[in-house]
């Protein structure tokens, strides 16, 4: 997943407000670049799957299909895909952990049949 951070240039009235947005900012292009890349390919093919749902996309190969929408929902939509993101990240840290706790739980079990 790659990261473009000319969109931190933005200039609006509402950027000042947004402490995200003002710490991003303050963020070297490699850190954010190196945190986009952490992503697993499962995590980035269920937010495809749930943008081109939002989007209602067709088959490329028998349509040509172009979206059209204003800044606010655009802004919405990213909001709603990095959401996403967060929480699948998430969830995949919990399976994780409770794979390696399940993992060494069944090792403790067979240590204590011996």
């Amino acid at each position: 997943m790659a990261f473009n951070p000319d969109f931190l240039e933005r200039k609006s009235e509402d950027a000042q407000v947004n402490q995200l947005l003002k710490y991003l900012q303050h963020q070297s292009p490699e850190v954010l670049a190196q945190i986009a890349k952490a992503t697993t390919p499962q995590v980035k093919d269920i937010i495809t799957h749930n943008i081109q749902g939002l989007l209602g996309m067709l088959p490329s190969d028998g349509f040509s299909v172009q979206v059209t929408t204003d800044r606010d929902n655009l802004a919405n939509l990213l909001g709603s895909a990095m959401m996403t993101g967060y929480f699948l990240r998430q969830m995949e840290q919990r399976m994780e952990l409770e794979d390696m706790l399940t993992g060494s739980s069944s090792i403790s079990s067979d240590e204590n049949r011996e």
